[in-house]
């Protein structure tokens, strides 16, 4: 399943995954009942699978913290479609729990890595730190502690400046954005700080734009978000969070006890009720996912529900808070400092449980002031989370949208 969603989807993933009461690979309610494997190939990426007979090409691209990201490149497709030279840059930037595949996973006509090189463009695709093409740096190793000190701010403060500079060193052109979930995050806070990734981002596309997370309807995710404390990691042991882990699974199992919480229709509850998934991606996507990350970036996402505002990671405690921001509480990314004049494309839908309705609208009241020829919004009733990735109609509702987009500000 291709979940982008946040810290409420390990909840779900771990329960069904430790209940082994899930044995096919049901839409509605399994995810995969196996470790997906986290030593796959650095060097090959998703270029070692199956691409659908498009070119595929793989690099490693180093962050500034020390993080070697494995990165793809298609940018022809299975009859010479989309060649040339010059063609427009696309960077796709997964979610949580998931890696590039996401984009890939449904057939040629309906994912939209392969539809953007259908239509001529150079698409590149990035694997978030301690996904499985994505688990080396220069010091550490995924075994050791200090690979997983890190949290979203990280990610918007390293990895989309590494990501989009070496696009653009690549190709010489400023690159189209296009993030999901937790991929809208990242960018978002990375253009609030006034980072110099703007001066290479041409637009920025957010699908499911996550923000503002003190309205989400799932009751699991709330339940979760409470308990992710700062005392998380030594309770559980470890600071990567395998989803399918035994620590994580026998702290998150007792939450399905809540009668809150819907434990036999999981993906609804989770991610809200998707009109228009294909029960064959989703069994392509059980064999992928889900993907390790950091237990601290959990910890920091669950701030943002508890606490109702979007800041730099809470340590929570004033004297922490000095060593690291020179200031007793974190501090504030604020939206509205995102330049005025960089296009926006935010597309979100009305049965969303993660990015949810009330809390894409806080996010659009922070660019009110965005110029008017910069901003497009897309409201999709019927759609919920993962309906922009995984849906068989999305091509039609939103990558045709998107595209339009693109041109228009090309």
């Amino acid at each position: 399943m291709d979940v982008h969603g946040l810290l409420s989807v390990v909840a779900a993933i771990v329960v069904l995954v430790h209940s082994r009461r899930a044995a096919s690979a049901s839409l509605r309610f399994g995810f995969g009942l196996q470790s997906v494997d986290q030593g796959g190939s650095a060097e090959a990426g998703l270029c070692s699978s199956p691409t659908n007979g498009y070119k595929c090409q793989g690099y490693d691209v180093v962050t500034g913290d020390g993080y070697i990201l494995s990165m793809s490149r298609i940018s022809q497709g299975r009859n010479g479609e989309g060649a040339g030279s010059n063609k427009q840059p696309v960077l796709l930037q997964h979610g949580i729990f998931v890696d590039g595949m996401s984009w890939m996973q449904s057939s040629a006509n309906q994912s939209l890595a392969f539809i953007l090189v259908d239509n001529g463009y150079d698409v590149w695709i990035s694997n978030t730190r301690g996904t499985r093409f994505s688990r080396r740096h220069r010091l550490f190793d995924p075994v050791d502690k200090e690979f997983w000190e890190w949290t979203w701010d990280d990610l918007a403060t390293n990895e989309v400046s590494a990501t989009t500079d070496f696009v653009f060193n690549q190709t010489g052109q400023k690159v189209h954005y296009v993030g999901h979930s937790l991929g809208t995050l990242t960018a978002l806070a990375a253009f609030s700080e006034g980072n110099q990734v703007i001066n290479k981002v041409k637009s920025a596309t957010l699908l499911s734009p996550i923000a503002y997370l003190s309205h989400m309807t799932t009751a699991l995710g709330n339940l979760v978000a409470q308990a992710f404390t700062g005392e998380i990691t030594d309770l559980l042991g470890m600071a990567e969070y395998n989803p399918v882990g035994v620590p994580q699974a026998n702290f998150l199992k007792p939450l399905c006890i809540n009668p809150m919480v819907d434990c036999n229709d999981m993906i609804t509850e989770i991610t809200g009720q998707n009109c228009c998934l294909q029960t064959s991606t989703g069994d392509l996507s059980l064999k992928n996912n889900p993907q390790s990350t950091s237990t601290k970036n959990l910890v920091h996402l669950a701030q943002i529900v508890r606490y109702g505002k979007l800041a730099k990671f809470d340590y929570e405690d004033p004297k922490s808070n000095m060593e690291h921001y020179g200031q007793p509480t974190p501090p504030i990314y604020n939206m509205s400092n995102i330049p005025t004049n960089l296009p926006l494309f935010l597309s979100y839908g009305g049965k969303d449980k993660l990015s949810d309705v009330e809390d894409v609208q806080i996010l659009l009241d922070c660019l009110k002031s965005h110029d008017v020829d910069k901003l497009e919004i897309q409201f999709v009733k019927e759609f919920a989370h993962i309906d922009f990735v995984m849906g068989v109609n999305a091509n039609n509702i939103v990558y045709n949208r998107i595209m339009t987009f693109f041109k228009k500000h090309q």
